[in-house]
């Protein structure tokens, strides 16, 4: 069973940088392919980016294309996101999510608060 938890949030001014991790349990980590989502108040989950299970190919929002880096250490079991040049809009709680045999898997989430 794979369990995803969160870290790295935290308050920072516009413009300034923060780096998720996602750490999973599990021997199966590099088999599976891993996304970041967001949840703003009053506001649906939406897509951020998500990478594949070699950390060969990524995608991401049009919203943080150029920002935002996702990439993944496979012998450690953690996905990153890495955000730069942040704004107030960024301002949400940030999910890891992980597709394990069609079925998907959420972290807690991680509080990430823009100030401007």
């Amino acid at each position: 069973q794979v369990r995803l938890v969160e870290s790295g949030g935290g308050l920072v001014q516009a413009g300034g940088s923060l780096r998720l991790s996602c750490a999973a349990s599990g021997r199966t980590f590099s088999s599976y392919a891993m996304d970041w989502y967001r949840q703003a108040p009053g506001k649906e989950r939406e897509f951020v980016a998500a990478i594949n299970w070699s950390g060969s190919s990524t995608y991401y929002a049009d919203s943080v294309k150029g920002r935002f880096t996702i990439s993944r250490d496979n012998a450690k079991n953690l996905l990153y996101l890495q955000m730069n040049s942040l704004k107030p809009e960024d301002t949400a709680v940030y999910y890891c999510k992980a597709t394990v045999n069609a079925n998907n898997v959420w972290g807690q989430g991680t509080q990430v608060t823009v100030s401007s």
